[in-house]
């Protein structure tokens, strides 16, 4: 990946719908070359996928809470059923105190609660802590700078 690949992904995280005139013109490429960078970007796996970023609050999501949770056995097996829980936007197997760590959108405290108890329900599944965002101050996609020097 070289400097052109990674500031036609810095143009694409700021606006993914932008032509590829566009984009081309911003990293010094025609059209047509900007296009088969992104194509083979996109086939190498650098490029995951195209989507539209959401405001949470907008789309009834106010609530922002991360969760530890702890548990009896190996969690490793067990994304299908952490998946199923449409309010965990991410779920991660961690090495610590706890087993999984969770990023969680609700409406309301009360359905982060009801999330909660969800999450109990999961085989081998111990106990939580949650901490609730009560501001964001930044948030920030991965940086295509992260591999570079």
């Amino acid at each position: 990946m070289d400097h052109i690949d990674r500031a036609l992904l810095t143009q694409l995280q700021q606006d993914a719908g932008q032509s590829y005139a566009a984009l081309g013109q911003a990293v010094g490429l025609s059209a047509g070359a900007a296009h088969e960078r992104v194509r083979k970007l996109r086939e190498r796996g650098a490029i995951r996928r195209t989507t539209v970023e959401v405001d949470p609050a907008a789309v009834g999501g106010a609530v922002l809470a991360y969760v530890m949770v702890d548990s009896v056995a190996w969690m490793g097996d067990s994304a299908e059923e952490f998946a199923a829980l449409p309010e965990i936007l991410e779920a991660h197997v961690i090495a610590g105190s706890a087993s999984v760590l969770v990023k969680v959108r609700t409406a309301t405290t009360e359905r982060l609660q009801d999330v909660l108890r969800r999450i109990y329900a999961i085989d081998g599944v111990s106990g939580t802590q949650a901490t609730v965002v009560l501001e964001t101050f930044f948030e920030r996609p991965v940086s295509p700078e992260l591999g570079a020097g």
